[in-house]
């Protein structure tokens, strides 16, 4: 059994004296993992970051065994973001809530090109609202996508403000208003029909906090785990950010 496809590096764990089992995000096998001998030497300790793009060949003798990566390195998306911590968070966050939202080796293509686009955006000056989107859009993938077209109480379509922690729908300000300290804020780039001006630093916590929100009750919990300490960190850092 063998294959070769091209992956982004989601996590790495230490196997043996040298030796790591490395789990990929591929584009057309999912999430696989495989045994990487020599992972931890000066050759491929660099590769081998959560976030960079390799290029892997897996061969087993059963398709059901954990089998072995031989790892060429693509690109380094990780080294470019080492002087800039928040979108070194961003990137270091969608790894990991990737290792344990997906399935394995389910092929997910559409999160992969999501994902593999992220990684380009986070150098881009606009990298913390395409990284929240790209939660959105995740969460839309898995499934559990958020309805924000129109109010869920009055099927109205301008100033919604607030989204349903039960239904995932978006409400108007006059409609939530008597409920408004049990319902999510929903920032405006968020919509369907975004705002035209950029995102405050406040409104990238509210949509962190949105996001987050129903990736730990839709996705989290429900396999038994918490949001990854890599994604609480982000929220952390963009939070103190929006207090200065």
């Amino acid at each position: 059994m063998d294959w070769r496809d091209d992956g982004i590096v989601l996590s790495l764990r230490k196997h043996g004296e040298s030796g790591a089992i490395a789990a990929l995000l591929t584009r057309d096998h999912g999430r696989h993992a495989g045994l990487v001998r020599g992972a931890r030497s000066a050759k491929l300790r660099g590769v081998l970051q959560p976030g960079n793009l390799v290029r892997a060949d897996w061969r087993a003798r059963l398709a059901e065994h954990l089998g072995h990566f031989t790892i060429e390195a693509l690109e380094a998306r990780v080294a470019p973001l080492l002087t800039s911590p928040g979108r070194l968070a961003a990137l270091t966050s969608a790894c990991a809530l990737l290792d344990i939202a997906l399935p394995e080796r389910a092929p997910v293509p559409e999160i992969y090109d999501l994902t593999d686009a992220l990684t380009e955006r986070l150098a881009d000056d606009d990298w913390a609202e395409a990284y929240v989107k790209w939660e959105a859009a995740l969460l839309a993938a898995l499934g559990f996508g958020l309805d924000l077209n129109a109010c869920a109480a009055t099927g109205v379509t301008d100033d919604l403000i607030f989204v349903s922690p039960k239904s995932g729908r978006a409400v108007s300000r006059e409609a939530g208003a008597p409920y408004k300290e049990r319902l999510l804020r929903l920032p405006g780039f968020l919509l369907p029909r975004p705002q035209t001006a950029p995102p405050t630093p406040e409104d990238v916590v509210r949509g962190l906090r949105l996001t987050g929100y129903f990736l730990n009750e839709q996705v989290a919990r429900p396999g038994g785990q918490t949001l990854p300490d890599a994604r609480s960190r982000l929220a952390s850092m963009m939070d103190r950010d929006a207090t200065r």
